[in-house]
């Protein structure tokens, strides 16, 4: 007997509640490995590693989802053997919902000739066009696809948009995202205007790829293609590839939810998110890549955002970083060699029920490796935790004063160590 090939109706979304004067929502995306419960953080996998934390450790601190980078899965160990294992999450022991990226912020990094930041603020940077002294362009578009080579080995490598549907279709996620060109602050209004147009002709490819390789995939649950939405700082071209997108179609289906991508100015951050949230579905839900700091979130949210990622948590973790209620502060600093308290006053993470900033400052020092392990259980703890809180506050009700609370604490001073740190002020928002 034939078996039937996955249904676009394996995959939903609904939502639960609003804010009363805006487009923020709290809701409930289902997919074939779990419910995913709105606005949510999902944590970053890039190589179907959390770095240093075990997928067990993620789903102890809250974690719902997990997204993998497919451009780097592809490279190594390669998406083929992914496949064999039964896809991202039975490969990594991950049972929940996984999401992966397309490659596109791989493709613009590895087209500037060396490590290149997204910046939300350009101010004192060059034109994305101006490659580093004595290094090479490693990525070229050109309207069919993406020629690049390897940062591993330097082989050369083509990714087009039927190439990344396919990888991804391999990888096996949940959710998944289509190819798309990603553009940044600094490039000119004119390439802006063409690179949304490629995008939108590579949505269209991606989406006819997406229905081709479902059916051949029968044995494999269905994976919801999400479009991404790029334009940059421009409201016309925002608007123009959200409705592009909206109009696209393969044999009568549509893209499953979408993505907010590329360069967005951070103090506009929650006005350009709003452009794009204004001419999209209420019924599908929406991604923004590549956020993870509590001001964006609140202004991302209350812009109808429903699922957010980024590495920065477990990457500044990494480097001694450490996120609390009253700000960041830095774990290696002399303040902390004694001090025998949480990394975090109150904060129910195993790292702060079990270990103190001492003893991190210590490993640190040492260059321990369990150093970014407890650092990085910790950070990714606060940032589901908080996202959780604003998902609480908006469904009692209580949005504006959570955002207050949390924004005016956090942005004001680190408090310094003290032997009575428990006294300190907790917030009234949930769960925070």
């Amino acid at each position: 007997m034939t078996s039937e090939p996955p249904s676009p109706d394996d995959f939903g979304f609904r939502v639960d509640a609003r804010l009363p004067n805006g487009l923020g929502r709290a809701g409930v995306i289902r997919t074939p490995h779990g419910q995913i419960e709105t606005p949510a953080f999902i944590v970053v996998g890039t190589k179907a590693n959390v770095k240093a934390v075990l997928p067990e450790q993620i789903a102890q601190l809250g974690g719902q989802a997990v997204l993998a980078n497919a451009f780097h899965l592809y490279l190594q160990p390669g998406s083929d053997i992914v496949d064999e294992a039964g896809g991202v999450g039975a490969f990594m022991n991950w049972p929940g919902p996984t999401f992966t990226d397309s490659g596109g912020f791989q493709v613009m990094s590895l087209g500037a000739g060396f490590k290149k930041v997204l910046a939300m603020d350009v101010t004192g940077l060059q034109n994305d066009e101006v490659i580093a002294e004595g290094k090479q362009r490693q990525a070229h578009v050109d309207d069919d696809g993406v020629w690049f080579n390897s940062p591993i080995n330097g082989d050369r490598h083509r990714f087009t948009p039927e190439i990344s549907m396919t990888v991804q279709h391999q990888l096996g996620a949940d959710i998944i995202f289509a190819f798309d060109e990603l553009t940044t602050l600094l490039n000119t209004r004119g390439y802006q205007e063409t690179s949304v147009q490629r995008t939108q002709a590579w949505a269209q490819r991606c989406l006819v790829a997406q229905r081709e390789l479902t059916a051949q995939r029968a044995h494999r649950p269905y994976q919801a293609l999400f479009g991404v939405v790029q334009g940059a700082q421009y409201e016309d071209l925002r608007r123009q590839a959200c409705r592009g997108l909206l109009a696209t179609e393969a044999d009568g289906q549509h893209f499953d939810g979408y993505g907010i991508g590329g360069a967005l100015e951070k103090q506009r951050l929650g006005e350009i998110v709003s452009w794009c949230t204004s001419e999209l579905p209420e019924d599908k839900p929406r991604h923004l890549l590549g956020i993870s700091e509590p001001d964006d979130f609140f202004a991302a949210i209350a812009a109808g955002i429903d699922t957010f990622d980024c590495v920065n948590p477990s990457r500044v973790a990494r480097n001694a970083a450490i996120y609390t209620a009253d700000g960041r502060y830095n774990v290696t600093t002399a303040a902390n060699r004694r001090a025998f308290v949480p990394l975090e006053d109150g904060c129910d993470c195993y790292t702060c029920t079990h270990y103190t900033r001492a003893y991190l400052h210590h490993l640190f020092k040492a260059k321990e490796m369990l150093a970014a392990t407890l650092a990085t259980i910790h950070n990714e703890r606060f940032t589901v935790r908080l996202v959780d809180t604003i998902r609480a506050a908006l469904v009692s009700g209580d949005f504006e004063g959570c955002r207050t609370e949390v924004l005016g604490r956090f942005y004001g001073s680190v408090p310094s160590i003290k032997s009575d740190s428990h006294d300190l002020r907790r917030p009234t928002c949930p769960a925070l």
